[in-house]
């Protein structure tokens, strides 16, 4: 049974597993992606999600946050040179993104000892997925409401009556012009 079994340990003791969690994760933002093993891959993805979130500018609007956001996360990467990349760069390039910073894409096995490998990349920096898709407009949705307001902002077409009359006003006023 895995009754609160929240942490995938990985076969390593805690120092250790925080370590290697540390260091793959400074990795990953300093290389945009990396391969490694499938366990690992979706431990770092529970690991380094919160950080982008931490790093973004909406999280960091005054100097006291944005001061305190990058304490927490050197404290988890343990590298200042990481810890600028992911403020910097990165949190501008997922400034719009609402969560799901990272994508795990499955390799197949290792040849040595047949594990399960995978790539683990930032979603926001792969060009070959991301350039055949235009940005999507974004939108929020509400339950109340909405088809009566955008009803209301629609310009009903004009009758056939009124485009009449529109036009005898202005042969109208060209016969006044020509008197």
């Amino acid at each position: 049974m895995r009754h609160g079994k929240k942490v995938n340990h990985l076969g390593r003791k805690t120092a250790h597993r925080k370590a290697m969690l540390a260091n793959m994760a400074s990795s990953l933002i300093e290389h945009k992606r990396i391969n490694t093993t499938v366990a690992k891959a979706k431990a770092l993805k529970q690991f380094v999600e919160p950080l982008i979130t931490k790093a973004k500018a909406e999280n960091n609007i005054t100097a006291e946050k944005g001061t305190h956001n990058r304490r927490i996360a050197f404290k988890s990467l343990r590298n200042k040179y990481a810890v600028t990349e992911l403020f910097s760069n990165v949190a501008e390039k997922v400034g719009d993104r609402p969560g799901g910073y990272t994508r795990i894409i499955k390799l197949g096995t290792r040849l040595g000892d047949n594990a399960d490998m995978a790539m683990i990349e930032l979603v926001d920096f792969n060009e070959l997925y991301n350039a055949g898709k235009p940005k999507k407009k974004t939108t929020r949705r509400s339950r109340r409401g909405g088809k009566k307001q955008e009803e209301e902002n629609v310009v009903a077409p004009a009758a056939p009556a009124e485009k009449a009359e529109a036009q005898a006003d202005v042969e109208n006023v060209t016969d006044d012009s020509e008197e």
